[in-house]
């Protein structure tokens, strides 16, 4: 199957047809790295913070056997885990389901930076090559902007960058590309990812949009800063577009912005479910990025993934 046949495939029903998506043959298609998946298990005597029971979409297990059947048919080689629980017990839970499936690569844990135990907790799960940074933002409630008043919080971001690990920035809004701006001058030597920027709501007055743009500007100025092309599909009256043309000017500002090596795929599996499955993000980002050449489309797909996370390859399949 050539590469024009097997597009007009994926863009059937299903999307997920059962070739690796980013090249005609097995020996020179791209491998892709997910840089954001979400493990949880809902059959857990003491149940799950999130999903919700009512969430009839995502409430069920989500576990690395569900999520290689979906994976691996798309050419998906790895996956990095981001947290979806505020509870200190579930970074090892979390540490143990990754160490049973090679197809994950990393997990990004919830620690709460300014709080007594951090360091403490910290240089417990880091002893795990797996363990790759925390998850810190809008979730949980809790403040990024809030907390980089606090000395303390602060202080516990330079430990975790002397660590030599990451921070997710959850949920992006105006308030928090602000704060990113704050932290990276308070912590230039930390790895920030900018979780789901596609999906941010743009500020609509003239003045927000300049405080927006003058922000986004800084931030892609940065490069320790990298950025999720990950929640890209939009919900728009009820329906959700799947044509890259919806979508390109988007995807063009963030990619004029931040360039070809700090963006990073993500799927936000099993969330993505709440739009389309899997394959129908992954051919929408494939389209953009493939046309651009094999080099960026590589950057995308894998190599800027190692660059933030610095995971190890743990199977022969994953690149690296």
């Amino acid at each position: 199957m050539n590469r024009r046949d097997f597009l007009a495939l994926a863009a059937g029903a299903s999307t997920t047809a059962g070739l690796p998506l980013l090249g005609c043959h097995e020996d020179t298609a791209i491998p892709i790295i997910d840089t954001h998946i979400h493990l949880f298990d809902t059959t857990r005597p003491q149940g799950v913070p999130w999903p919700t029971k009512n969430d009839g979409v995502l409430y069920q297990p989500a576990l690395p056997n569900r999520y290689r059947q979906i994976a691996v048919p798309l050419g998906i080689t790895g996956a990095i885990v981001i947290e979806a629980s505020p509870l200190s017990k579930d970074n090892q839970w979390v540490l143990d389901i990754a160490a049973r499936d090679k197809i994950i690569v990393g997990t990004v844990g919830n620690l709460e930076p300014g709080k007594p135990e951090f360091r403490r907790q910290l240089e417990r799960f880091q002893r795990n090559p797996l363990f790759r940074g925390i998850r810190y933002g809008n979730l949980w409630d809790r403040d990024l902007a809030r907390q980089l008043s606090n000395p303390t919080f602060v202080s516990d971001l330079k430990f975790l960058a002397q660590a030599g690990l990451v921070l997710d920035t959850a949920n992006p809004n105006p308030a928090l590309l602000a704060a990113i701006v704050r932290l990276t001058d308070q912590v230039p030597e930390l790895r920030v990812v900018i979780d789901h920027l596609p999906q941010m709501t743009i500020p609509e007055s003239v003045a927000a949009r300049k405080v927006y743009a003058a922000h986004l500007r800084e931030l892609g100025q940065r490069p320790q800063v990298y950025v999720k092309i990950s929640e890209v599909l939009r919900r728009v009256e009820g329906n959700i577009p799947t044509a890259l043309s919806f979508y390109r000017a988007r995807l063009d500002e963030l990619f004029d912005r931040f360039g070809e090596d700090r963006l990073l795929y993500g799927s936000d599996w099993p969330n993505s479910d709440q739009w389309l499955p899997v394959g129908a993000g992954l051919k929408l980002v494939s389209d953009y990025f493939t046309a651009k050449g094999r080099t960026v489309a590589e950057k995308y797909f894998w190599q800027n993934s190692v660059a933030a996370y610095h995971w190890q390859k743990r199977n022969d399949s994953q690149p690296g």
